[in-house]
């Protein structure tokens, strides 16, 4: 065989190696990109609510049973962050203005979770919620002081946490929707403020006519 065949053969078996690569990577071509597969992944297993003992800016102490029988909306954040932090609890804000008054606090509930509980108290949290029009009630800013506790949290949303060496951390944003017995029924990208309060506002009233 001429080395011109060669060249073709080991070409063909190159494109066949990525193709297969590509295939596993992207979840069978559901999948462009790593954080769309993990949120397809969690869409599919919908993982409970782990057990984890909130702190919130009250200083009230609970786990998710506090919120039993209702939805819950919810970010992870911490108050240091400069970037991304800011827009994801401002469209947090937006999303709860756009969702029916009937159904806040009564169907639903907003929780941000800080994953940086050394500094993020209870002070910390309760200034931080002035900034974004939070209550402090129907819209609730809490931590998990306990490490262990607040990493099998962030393990099982799927939340990406790494220090960056420098007192901040790197990390995916995302909106997350509890159902009322504390599973995760869906993430949603926390850009599309509409479509996330359109998708929230439509299983709340598909509820009612049932």
């Amino acid at each position: 065989m001429s080395n011109k065949g060669h060249n073709r053969i080991a070409c063909l078996l190159i494109l066949l190696f990525g193709f297969l690569l590509f295939y596993i990577g992207t979840d069978g071509f559901r999948a462009y990109t790593a954080e769309t597969a993990r949120v397809n992944q969690l869409k599919g297993t919908q993982p409970e609510f782990p057990y984890a003992l909130l702190e919130d800016s009250n200083e009230r102490t609970y786990s998710i049973s506090e919120f039993e029988g209702k939805y819950v909306l919810i970010t992870f954040m911490y108050t240091s962050c400069n970037t991304v932090c800011l827009q994801l609890e401002f469209n947090m804000g937006q999303v709860y203005d756009l969702i029916p008054s009937q159904y806040i606090g009564e169907d639903i509930v907003f929780l941000s979770i800080s994953f940086d509980p050394e500094r993020d108290d209870p002070a910390t949290l309760n200034t931080y919620k002035e900034y974004f029009n939070s209550d402090g009630e129907t819209w609730r800013m809490a931590t998990v002081p306990d490490p262990s506790e607040l990493q099998i949290l962030i393990e099982a949303f799927g939340v990406i946490v790494i220090p960056d060496g420098n007192g901040n951390f790197v990390h995916n944003s995302a909106f997350y929707l509890v159902d009322r017995e504390g599973k995760l029924v869906d993430v949603m990208d926390y850009q599309e403020v509409e479509t996330a309060a359109t998708t929230i506002i439509s299983v709340l009233e598909s509820e009612e006519g049932e």
